[in-house]
């Protein structure tokens, strides 16, 4: 008797002990009501870099975590050929300059022909293009960033053989990327150019203001659900990618 008298009070615990938690959680209906919808900080744009040619890397100026501005060095190949090629054009083209300045009088003192003339120019003009190949050459051994942002990865090492791999990645984290996944009742009450207050769930929680660039023209039909993308300024990069956090649509 005193263990069937005692299973009421058990049942009546545990009730008590559920009904404390589901109270203790926001409710989802809640945060609905308040506007708020769960989503996500991305890179604007994540790049592969790699080299337009075959060649050994000689040097890898950035590591895991370095910002980069666009067009900063961030690796060189082996071009010692190349750079000497270079040197070869620039003197071929000084001593035709010079050569084309000592016949420009000889010309004006009719001792030389207009063939003998152009020649002289033809071939001062073909030293220009050749140098300017050459430089073109020795510049696609030297790699640069295609975008501002931070390395997320390096892959190869100085001495390494470079083909088609991979030598960094890079995030550009200004702007960021918030995403939003919406339930399908929702698809045409959000519009592009339409605000958003973001509020990012971190150690210290920020807001900060964002803008709907995107939004898909197809409903997801297994999940019921469509995504909506805002764009959200991060000119010092203070912000990381990859927090949650939660944005509230405004007009």
């Amino acid at each position: 008797m005193s263990r069937m008298a005692t299973m009421p009070k058990l049942v009546f615990f545990l009730l008590f002990l559920v009904a404390a938690a589901a109270a203790a959680q926001p409710s989802r209906t809640g945060r609905a009501q308040a506007g708020e919808h769960e989503c996500l900080l991305e890179p604007h744009l994540m790049v592969n870099v790699g080299s337009p040619v075959t060649g050994v890397l000689e040097q890898v100026v950035v590591d895991r975590g370095a910002f980069v501005a666009k067009g900063q060095v961030v690796a060189r190949l082996q071009a010692q050929v190349e750079a000497a090629i270079v040197e070869v054009r620039k003197a071929r083209l000084e001593f035709g300059s010079r050569k084309a300045e000592r016949n420009e009088e000889l010309f004006k003192k009719q001792l030389i022909s207009v063939h003998d003339k152009d020649e002289l120019e033809t071939n001062n003009r073909l030293a220009e293009l050749e140098l300017r190949e050459a430089q073109e050459n020795l510049n696609l051994k030297i790699i640069r960033s295609p975008i501002g942002g931070v390395v997320m990865e390096r892959y190869l090492a100085p001495g390494d053989l470079v083909r088609q791999e991979k030598i960094l990645k890079l995030a550009q984290i200004d702007p960021l990327n918030v995403e939003v996944v919406l339930p399908s009742e929702l698809h045409g009450t959000v519009r592009m150019g339409m605000g958003g207050d973001v509020r990012i769930e971190s150690a210290a929680p920020t807001h900060a203001k964002a803008r709907i660039v995107s939004i898909d023209r197809v409903i997801d039909a297994a999940s019921g659900t469509f995504r909506v993308r805002l764009e959200l300024p991060n000119p010092d990069n203070r912000i990381p990618a990859g927090l949650k956090c939660r944005v509230r649509f405004s007009g």
